[in-house]
């Protein structure tokens, strides 16, 4: 099993940056495929980016390519979302998840992939 909860959302400007986090525990993470999915009121959830379990391979959805990054610290167990240049359309709860699989080739974007969700944080960028 692994554990994840994230934090660091909140109420911010358009054009401002924002890093989520998110600590993991239990079955060991670095072994494991990890992404960042978000939730809008009336949307479905989309993954926003993903990256390998050696952090060597990104991905992520055209919308904020160029603004967001993501990176991890396999030493202690946490994933971050580094988001610049927000915009209104990038209010969501924003989740983290981890691949079912160990060390599997290929960044998968579906939930169905993902095992283990944390609880959410919401974001909010006010215009």
């Amino acid at each position: 099993q692994v554990q994840l909860v994230e934090s660091g959302g909140g109420l911010v400007q358009a054009g401002d940056s924002l890093r989520l986090s998110c600590a993991a525990s239990g079955r060991t993470f670095s072994s494991i495929n990890a992404g960042w999915f978000r939730q809008a009121p009336g949307k479905d959830r989309e993954c926003v980016a993903a990256i390998s379990w050696n952090g060597c391979s990104t991905l992520f959805t055209d919308s904020v390519k160029g603004r967001f990054a993501i990176s991890r610290d396999n030493a202690k167990n946490t994933m971050y979302l580094h988001m610049n240049s927000l915009k209104h359309e990038d209010t969501a709860v924003y989740y983290c998840a981890a691949d079912n699989s160990a060390f599997r080739d290929v960044l998968m974007t579906t939930e169905l992939h993902y095992g283990y969700w944390g609880q959410g944080t919401q974001v909010t960028v006010s215009t």
